[in-house]
């Protein structure tokens, strides 16, 4: 069993970011890979490095618009790459699956030992308020978490700062050493250690640290090892 780091005494709150962590976001691709064809998972990477590349420019930009049409836009040009361009039916059908995306198998038990070891649980992400309505409520997850922070509230994807802050605020703490904060992109959990937060990297998909400044605490693989890191 793991054992709990210590360099985690003290903290109050686990933040979580949603698509890649809680949710899968690779699970709309995955469910209708026989009418997508060979190039199903291309595409699903392509749209969720338009995704990304589109929030860091409209941020840049100050060109923001909610990320769920970002998500279409993204779609658009995957299936653009894949010579799908102007299947209407397919696309609605994966921005359907998208809206309620699976959470990963261990996602309600390990919320639940957290809950019960007296941690406040929230969602800090890019997703538009209503998407992550939608996944939260499909994966049968409110009842386990104290909030649900969108960058919409202020209208800048991360990793602005001011998008780090919210759960500070909203979840009424002290300071950012307070939050321990779980991203399975390296990128964010980068920006999230250098704004302050103690970091745990989820990272599921065996990427290279990001050469960035932010350090995580701890790497693991999937959020299964999370409540006992925290002594729960």
């Amino acid at each position: 069993m793991t054992e709990k780091l210590a360099i985690l005494d003290g903290v109050e709150a686990c933040v979580f970011d949603a698509y890649g962590t809680l949710f899968n976001v690779h699970a709309a691709a995955a469910r209708l890979k026989d009418e997508i064809g060979p190039d199903a998972d291309r595409m699903s990477q392509v749209w969720r490095t338009k995704q990304l590349e589109y929030t860091w420019l409209r941020s840049l930009m100050h060109a923001y618009k909610p990320f769920w049409e970002v998500t279409q836009d993204g779609l658009d040009y995957a299936m653009e790459t894949v010579g799908l361009a102007g299947n209407t039916t397919l696309r609605q059908k994966l921005l359907d699956i998208y809206f309620q995306l699976d959470a990963y198998p261990e996602v309600p038990e390990m919320l639940s030992a957290l809950k019960a070891g007296g941690f406040k649980t929230a969602i800090l992400s890019n997703g538009s308020k209503d998407m992550l309505d939608g996944a939260v409520t499909s994966a049968g997850l409110n009842s386990l978490l104290d909030g649900v922070h969108s960058v919409e509230d202020i209208g800048i994807f991360k990793p602005d700062p001011r998008i780090y802050q919210m759960s500070v605020d909203y979840l009424d703490l002290s300071g950012p050493d307070k939050v321990c904060f779980m991203s399975s992109n390296a990128w964010d959990a980068a920006a999230a250690a250098h704004f302050g937060f103690r970091v745990v990297w989820v990272n599921r998909f065996n990427q290279p640290q990001e050469r960035l400044p932010g350090d995580p605490m701890a790497t693991i693989q999937s959020l299964e090892p999370l409540p006992a890191l925290l002594g729960c």
